[in-house]
């Protein structure tokens, strides 16, 4: 386990260890009285030459969240995006074009549906940023809308935005769709072929 404390860090290191096991062995020459009166030296020499030909010390790999653990803490996220678009006030229209958005997205978020990093990355960016700040923008786009009258109406660009994030995520969709026809595929193929007789090997093998 890593320590802040530097003497414990030192002492577990590799030059440390290396230089143990050369001490050690003008330990051993010592004992031998070859080193005569210089065995300090000795001791300390082969110490200091294990430290130094040990190899370098490799920092701890980073401990990253995998797709498991980004998709539960994704899925809490959406269920906090859910309650906050429960309360905005929005054309009947503009309504039916959220929610089948938010139908798509919640089934993508079912644990074990997304693991790919770039499709967790779109459906995160879609939750945590796109959705939220496309329907803030229209709530306060479309205050602002009564002083201007005559223009383009707010909920447009909204359902614009909202059907552009749900080709995004039909994309997933799709791509999820045919993976898992492939693997049925394959699965199909390797029955197929062990039931005639001939040998199959078996899928992912």
């Amino acid at each position: 386990m890593a320590t802040s404390n530097p003497l414990l860090r030192y002492a577990e290191s590799r030059k440390n260890l290396a230089g143990c096991v050369g001490g050690l062995a003008g330990v051993g020459i010592a004992l031998t009285g070859a080193a005569g009166g210089l065995w300090p030296l000795v001791i300390a020499g082969l110490y200091g030459a294990g430290a130094l030909i040990a190899p370098p010390e490799r920092p701890d790999t980073p401990d990253f969240p995998d797709a498991g653990e980004q998709l539960g803490a994704l899925r809490a996220d959406f269920t906090t995006l859910r309650a906050y678009l429960a309360e905005v006030e929005l054309p009947e229209a503009t309504r039916e074009r959220l929610t089948a958005l938010d139908t798509l997205v919640g089934a993508l978020l079912e644990p074990g549906s997304v693991s790919d990093p770039e499709h967790l990355h779109v459906l995160a960016r879609a939750v945590r940023q796109d959705i939220p700040e496309a329907v803030d923008t229209f709530v306060r786009t479309r205050w602002w809308s009564r002083f201007a009258p005559g223009t383009e109406p707010p909920e447009t660009h909204l359902e614009r935005q909202l059907a552009a994030l749900h080709k995004e995520a039909t994309a997933i969709a799709t791509a999820l769709w045919e993976a898992e026809a492939i693997r049925q595929e394959i699965i199909t193929r390797y029955v197929e072929g062990r039931g005639d007789g001939g040998y199959a090997p078996a899928p992912g093998a």
